[in-house]
């Protein structure tokens, strides 16, 4: 089974570390990673990007774009799709296209990613295809 480990903190304090400060906890988590990799249980490690970048695609009568992450806080991150992209504009489709296939309440966070090391699973296989419209 794979989990995906979403990792939160202060966007402002990871924000103001210095390049020398970010660079030491990556180098300590990458010594994490390092041993998750031996044994191929390391997948893709990405870092979302900051939340002024995010847009929101609130799934309703008729769907509605917001800017930023603003999903309402009885809604919980339940999961997520890596999707490659063009533009916002495509990646917005994208979750145009989820919410009409899942047409119940809820959000769509759509956000940049900058990925660190794209990672491998060995013989760990996807649940489900990943969406490439661009």
């Amino acid at each position: 089974m794979l989990y995906a480990i979403l990792c939160y903190n202060s966007e402002d304090v990871v924000g103001d570390w210095s390049p020398a400060e970010d660079a030491a906890v990556m180098a300590r988590l990458g010594t994490v990673e390092a041993g998750l990799a031996a044994v191929h249980r390391l997948g893709a490690v990405a870092r979302l990007l900051p939340t002024t970048a995010a847009v929101t695609l609130r799934k309703a009568r008729d769907h509605l774009v917001i800017d930023g992450p603003f999903a309402e806080t009885k809604e919980q991150l339940l999961g997520f799709y890596v999707v490659d992209c063009g533009d916002l504009d495509a990646a917005i489709a994208v979750a145009h296209d989820l919410a009409v296939a899942n047409p119940d309440r809820g959000a769509y966070e759509i956000r940049p990613l900058a990925v660190y090391r794209p990672g491998g699973l060995g013989e760990a296989r996807p649940r489900r295809a990943v969406s490439t419209r661009g």
